[in-house]
């Protein structure tokens, strides 16, 4: 079992304590505590990028900015067999998707299997937790509440124009490096086929497109095709938040050089 928070490691700690509570024999995971709190796009990269190279099992992932709203507490059991066990926002359905689709999904509502009396602001412990901790018991899926259909995450689309690719930023990873809402082929539509070295424009500043940060010198920036297969705008050996002063939800533009 995994576990996925925007929470710090103390209130993970509370989660992963309520599911050895009620599953004493779970083998519990915590993936991360550290996903930069209420970025629900940072931590559906994050999950996508990880679950399939983790064992087929239950996944916790709280990122929820509208707990205790009517936004849904919901299990995802996908193809490879994982079930996903989070809120209802977005954040459970790109990884899903990766574990092969989704075959169900159930709205978390049966008393029984939470806590008493839950809080409005910690589902984390009184929700999910005891849900994911009663799956791995053995309890059905379909004993947690009916039906649902889960929503997807909705990302902003990329501008791709006649040598110019206008996208926003998701999130910086832990290096300061940051993802971009687009991918390799919005570029090749911008820019066509583009050899790794080509330089491109980005508010005057030459960035090269390469395969990897060592192929510019320490300090440089770069664009370049992130883990997660997403474009990504870094520096090497450096933070290319601090140097741009960009953060999530910032677009930037890149330009063939020479265009204004």
């Amino acid at each position: 079992m995994s576990i996925t928070t925007d929470f710090g490691a103390a209130y993970t700690g509370i989660v992963a304590g309520v599911v050895a509570r009620i599953a004493p024999a779970a083998r519990v995971q915590v993936l991360s505590d550290e996903v930069t709190p209420y970025a629900v796009a940072e931590g559906a990269s994050l999950l996508t990028q990880a679950l399939p190279y983790l064992p087929i099992g239950i996944h916790v992932a709280v990122v929820d900015p509208g707990v205790g709203t009517a936004r849904r507490p919901i299990a995802v059991r996908a193809a490879r067999g994982d079930v996903l066990v989070g809120p209802d926002n977005g954040l459970l359905a790109p990884a899903a998707e990766a574990l092969g689709g989704v075959v169900e999904a159930r709205v978390l509502e049966a008393p029984g299997l939470r806590l008493p009396e839950p809080s409005s602001t910690f589902h984390g412990r009184d929700v999910f937790a005891p849900a994911a901790g009663h799956l791995a018991n053995g309890v059905p899926l379909a004993e947690f509440g009916p039906r649902v259909e889960p929503l997807p995450l909705r990302l902003p689309a990329p501008e791709v124009g006649d040598g110019t690719l206008t996208a926003t930023v998701l999130y910086p990873d832990s290096f300061g490096s940051l993802v971009l809402a687009a991918h390799p082929d919005d570029l090749r539509r911008a820019f066509g086929e583009l050899p790794y070295g080509h330089v491109l424009d980005l508010d005057g500043i030459a960035v090269p497109w390469v395969d990897t940060y060592g192929r510019v010198p320490a300090g440089d920036p770069l664009v370049f095709t992130d883990s997660s297969g997403r474009l990504a705008l870094a520096v090497n050996q450096g933070s290319a938040a601090q140097a741009f002063g960009l953060k999530a939800g910032a677009r930037l533009t890149l330009r063939a050089r020479g265009r204004a």
